[in-house]
């Protein structure tokens, strides 16, 4: 067998181990960062750079990627803690913090355990708070200190290049001593409020009966008056004939009217007895008098 050279074994060994050598460089070089995330490059152990999404260039063999930071949106577990408000009521309050991470270069140098930096961070503030609020205020105004605690969470966090997108109070919690308390409080109003409504309805009834029996009253003294007044105009008629005819003109009207009132007597069937005064038959002796006076 022919031997290989020396020198042409030497000449391949160089190249594989220098296209070796290039494959490590663009390893170590070339940094694709995804998306959400940001790289965090170290130079013999000094911050040097932050990397954004994208193909990113970076010196092999001295600068290094130490820390892989997502970007994307978190949420802290659900935490409870107890706060104790103005006047004097323990309650448990659930809540729950969204953020992200806007500085990874502040949040890896500045604070080790970012989860629980926030939640301690968020019970103080809930604490103090709710402190400065009554029981009632907690439960009307819970949209007022979720704002506080975001904006004062925001704040405490802002040296950790972090931004508090959400802060929500997911409950709030009374102990039982406190629930049935303030049970029977609600139960008592209640039943105040329905007192309250019984007698408005009874006063209103009797305000309407009222009304109706002062309208009825008015409605008859109405007609009453309305009488007087027809009375009134007939008895001016009546005197108005007798000062234009004479006492003779009301004679005869009376006469006419018992005349009328015992023809309709006399419209029996004929088997009843009919009974007339003595001086009945003066009656039609002077309505005929009247009469032929009359022609």
């Amino acid at each position: 067998m022919n031997e290989i050279p020396a020198e042409l074994v030497g000449g391949n060994s160089v190249l594989l181990l220098l296209a070796a050598f290039l494959i490590v460089v663009v390893f170590l070089g070339v940094k694709i960062v995804p998306q959400s995330e940001k790289y965090v490059v170290e130079r013999f152990g000094r911050l040097q750079a932050v990397l954004g999404p994208g193909i990113n260039f970076i010196v092999p063999f001295l600068d290094r990627v130490r820390h892989k930071v997502s970007i994307l949106e978190r949420q802290l577990p659900t935490a409870s803690q107890d706060a104790i408000t103005s006047d004097n009521v323990l309650v448990q309050v659930d809540t729950s913090v969204f953020y992200r991470i806007l500085e990874p270069e502040k949040t890896v140098y500045r604070i080790r355990d970012v989860d629980a930096a926030i939640s301690t961070t968020v019970a103080g503030i809930v604490r103090s708070g709710i402190g400065e609020m009554e029981l009632d205020e907690v439960q009307s105004n819970r949209q007022q200190l979720i704002s506080k605690i975001k904006q004062q969470v925001a704040d405490a966090v802002d040296d950790w290049g972090i931004e508090v997108t959400r802060a929500e109070i997911l409950d709030v919690n009374l102990d039982n001593a406190t629930r049935e308390a303030m049970l029977q409080q609600l139960n008592a109003e209640r039943a105040r409020r329905a007192q309250v409504t019984e007698a408005e309805g009874t006063r209103r009834a009797v305000e309407l009966a009222a009304d109706a029996e002062l309208y009825a009253a008015q409605q008859t003294a109405k007609a009453r008056r309305i009488s007087a007044d027809a009375e009134a105009y007939a008895t001016q008629v009546v005197a108005k004939a007798i000062a234009e005819n004479g006492l003779e003109a009301a004679q005869y009207q009376v006469a006419l009217k018992q005349v009328e009132a015992l023809v309709a007597v006399g419209k029996g069937d004929g088997k009843q007895t009919i009974i007339l005064p003595a001086h009945a038959m003066d009656v039609f002796g002077d309505a005929f008098k009247l009469l032929k006076g009359k022609s």
